[in-house]
């Protein structure tokens, strides 16, 4: 089965919210949602044990090329994560996705459309981007 392109996913999302349709509520589902997932992955360290963080202030020196700060940048992040964990954390995000794709509805924004613009600018602004 091919995955679903994200405007056939808006569409489908414009059919099924029912309960949530105001714009305050689909805010406070999208919220609520994050700080799940948000959660979940908390869970896979403190109570999985499956990764584990290994935070320590990322080191740069002055004059350090881009490919060797690339190259030194560390995500903290040991191990990898049990099936369980993985889906646990895969249906949270799904939600999140569920609810920002409910909250374009709201507001006529066409999901695909903030994808590309996004992509756009990674292009352009490239590591500048994020900054």
């Amino acid at each position: 089965m091919s995955a679903p392109s994200l405007q056939s996913f808006q569409d489908q999302v414009s059919e099924l919210l029912l309960r949530h349709r105001s714009l305050l509520d689909v805010m406070s589902k999208m919220g609520q949602t994050n700080a799940a997932a948000v959660r979940s992955v908390t869970k896979a360290v403190t109570e999985c044990g499956c990764v584990e963080l290994h935070a320590t202030k990322q080191e740069f020196e002055p004059g350090m090329s881009l490919e060797q700060a690339k190259e030194r940048i560390n995500q903290h992040v040991q191990g990898e994560l049990c099936e369980n964990c993985r889906d646990a954390i895969s249906n949270e995000l799904g939600r999140s996705l569920f609810y920002t794709s409910a909250l374009c509805n709201l507001l006529g924004i066409e999901l695909d459309e903030v994808l590309e613009k996004e992509s756009q600018k990674c292009s352009t602004l490239g590591l500048f981007n994020m900054s």
